[in-house]
């Protein structure tokens, strides 16, 4: 019984999902905090683009 004890102390099979599952939030936690600002600057982007577009006419008919 206690050698079945020691022998699952001792395995560490399970630590690597649990560190890449950390990682994986990690970098989750990271894109949601930068995401925002990509967005805004993307928007200013477009607007910018928009602008200096000419107008074109309306279609005839």
């Amino acid at each position: 019984m206690l050698s079945s004890i020691t022998r699952f102390l001792r395995d560490e099979e399970g630590a690597t999902a649990i560190e890449y599952g950390i990682i994986a939030g990690l970098i989750s936690i990271a894109i949601v905090s930068v995401l925002p600002g990509v967005g805004t600057r993307l928007v200013t982007v477009f607007e910018r683009i928009r602008d200096a577009l000419p107008t074109a006419p309306a279609p005839a008919g």
